[in-house]
């Protein structure tokens, strides 16, 4: 959620600043702004909306400067409106801040500063925190950097921020705990931002600031230091990602292009990793743990949206090939309660962006209590895969539509890798069974590639359901979750109510809804449920529903009884995920845009959530 972008160096920071947030606009947010220093003069301009109506705001400003930054906020504390936009000035406008988290202690500390004659312009907890730095730094008569950090030792929540001085024209000052934040390192220039998208045009070194540091950038030097004010070396990485990565490619959005990327995606996950010729199955982040995996009592899988669908298929693979018990918790309920966690209990988390603020405490608190925790992440050197034991990364690339496409499908990729793994070496699955899921995994790409050539015959499908208020859909087995997450991007990026049932539940309710107005999409490849599920949509087409289904090539049963059909390549059972939801992402997108939708940033919706 929201995003950060600071800028100094000699480049033109306004130029930086601004394309920054529009390389993070993917993030979510309702409203935009830029400070700089110019002129012996600290502006603030911020305006709601999009990072283009801000763009026109500051078009005639005087805007030279080569020191800045920008923000794009996700409204938490107040309405989306000008006033409660970014960044925000401390009480002698000497001092500005940009902030993504949330203050929970920020009400207490706003009564003491009214107190003490601090009028507020704002319904945020960020404005409170910028008067609070600027106050301690006037009691305590210390150092910017050092009012910020006493600041942080009083606050109580998540934050990524970054402070600007008119009073220190070079001076950058930015601390994380909980939100994301990455300092690129240049040639006599410094960069912030939330990840890495806006800094890889400019530079590939960067450092991830850690929970409780700051990072002061002054006069071209950096300095690392945590808030018990002891200094750090800075750890600098070079990050792999390519500008056109984050670019459409031609493509109208982002989420068609990283629908279309699906095959590659898997293909880059499998690499290096699976040989089926030579039955080589190694995923290097889990060797020194596997025996942990091996030997665990339970296995307790944790997400949030479609990482946790991605955990629900991964349940029925590990059960079937491990024969280890599988739970799987959405992380909001998870942290929420007092879970029972054994020491021999392994714990495996997912998340694409390696930020999710739910799944971060439910990793921390499966750590109190002993737990070993596995990640599986896409974002490199984000926080969960620093947070866990060990753990894979999918290799996914860069994913920039808010609703999860190719993340899905990786971490079903590497999530069915790993339970293989953890299979062999327990001794629950034959060689021939192994050999032969490696074969069909290595097919796969190929698979997904063919699947998508139906993208013509779906976007008539869509056309004909564009204006529909309802949505079921219906699977069984592996490819109930597929329906949940069938569901769940109608939902996202065309406001369409959608349900996701496992089918034989239908009758336990979801069936009286079901008329002629009613679209029915059932997932129904041939698999060990398809006698019932042919059952299941007898009984839908006698209420007259209108039924979409999703059918292995080649049947000729349940195409006789279906309004729509799409086929797909046959696979083995426990695979088919991998497949049989590429024709629902596809029906989401084309309805969405189909209706006017913003289908890459849907409303109300974040990429990485950041705050509970």
């Amino acid at each position: 959620m929201c995003g950060i972008v600071g800028y100094v160096g000699f480049r033109q920071a306004q130029e930086v600043v601004i394309k920054g947030l529009k390389r993070l606009e993917y993030r979510g947010y309702d409203s935009a702004g830029i400070a700089l220093l110019n002129n012996n003069k600290l502006s603030v301009y911020k305006k709601k909306g999009k990072v283009s109506e801000l763009e026109g705001f500051i078009k005639d400003k005087e805007l030279t400067s080569t020191i800045g930054m920008g923000h794009t906020r996700w409204a938490t504390h107040g309405e989306p409106n000008d006033e409660n936009a970014h960044p925000h000035y401390s009480a002698t406008k000497k001092l500005a801040i940009i902030h993504n988290g949330i203050i929970e202690n920020y009400s207490a500390l706003k009564q003491d500063l009214i107190k003490k004659g601090h009028t507020f312009l704002s319904e945020t907890d960020t404005e409170v925190f910028i008067h609070f730095i600027e106050d301690i730094k006037e009691k305590e008569k210390c150092t910017l950097d050092e009012a910020v950090r006493l600041a942080l030792t009083k606050v109580v929540g998540a934050y990524a921020i970054v402070v600007i001085s008119l009073e220190d024209p070079s001076l950058l000052i930015a601390a994380r705990k909980g939100s994301p934040l990455v300092v690129g390192v240049g040639k006599n220039e410094f960069f912030l931002a939330s990840d890495a998208t806006p800094i890889i045009e400019y530079t590939n070194e960067v450092v991830y600031l850690n929970d409780q540091e700051l990072a002061i950038i002054n006069n071209g030097k950096l300095t690392i230091k945590n808030i018990a004010n002891l200094p750090l070396t800075p750890y600098i990485q070079t990050i792999d990602l390519e500008l056109d990565a984050i670019e459409k490619g031609g493509y109208d959005h982002f989420m068609i292009k990283e629908i279309f990327e699906q095959s590659r995606s898997i293909k880059d996950c499998l690499r290096g990793r699976l040989d089926s010729s030579s039955g080589r199955l190694v995923l290097g982040g889990l060797r020194e743990y596997l025996n942990k995996l091996v030997n665990a009592d339970r296995i307790i899988i944790i997400a949030c949206g479609t990482s946790w669908h991605a955990g629900l298929v991964a349940e029925y693979f590990f059960e079937e090939f491990c024969r280890i018990p599988v739970e799987v918790e959405y992380a909001s309920e998870f942290r929420y309660r007092d879970p029972v966690v054994r020491e021999g209990d392994v714990v495996i988390a997912i998340s694409q962006s390696g930020e999710t603020a739910d799944t971060l405490a439910a990793i921390e608190q499966a750590k109190s209590k002993g737990a070993i925790i596995f990640g599986v992440c896409n974002v490199v050197g984000s926080s969960i895969p620093r947070a866990t034991h060990a753990g894979a990364y999918t290799h996914a690339g860069p994913e920039i539509g808010v609703a999860s496409t190719k993340a899905f499908t990786a971490q079903l990729t590497v999530l069915n890798m790993i339970a293989l793994i953890v299979a062999q070496k327990k001794g629950t699955i034959t060689e021939q069974k192994f050999h032969e899921l490696l074969v069909e995994m290595e097919n796969l790409p190929a698979k997904v590639e063919k699947t998508l050539l139906l993208n013509e015959k779906i976007k008539e499908i869509a056309y004909t359901f564009k204006d529909s208020t309802n949505f079921l859909y219906l699977g069984r087995g592996y490819n109930f979750p597929v329906a949940l997450e069938g569901a769940l991007k109608l939902k996202e990026i065309s406001y369409i109510h959608a349900e996701g049932y496992p089918a034989a539940e239908m009758k336990h309710g979801p069936i009286a809804l079901i008329d002629k107005e009613m679209p029915v999409v059932f997932i129904a490849t041939k698999d060990s449920s398809y006698e019932k599920i042919v059952s299941n949509i007898q009984e839908v087409k006698a209420r007259k529903g209108r039924i979409i289904s999703i059918v292995t090539e080649g049947d000729t049963t349940i195409p006789a009884m279906s309004e729509f059909v799409i086929e797909v390549s046959a696979t083995l059972e426990p695979l088919m995920p991998l497949i049989s939801v590429l024709p629902l992402q596809l029906l989401s997108y084309h309805i969405a845009v189909m209706r006017g939708c913003n289908v890459d940033q849907p409303r109300n919706l974040a990429k990485s959530v950041t705050v509970e």
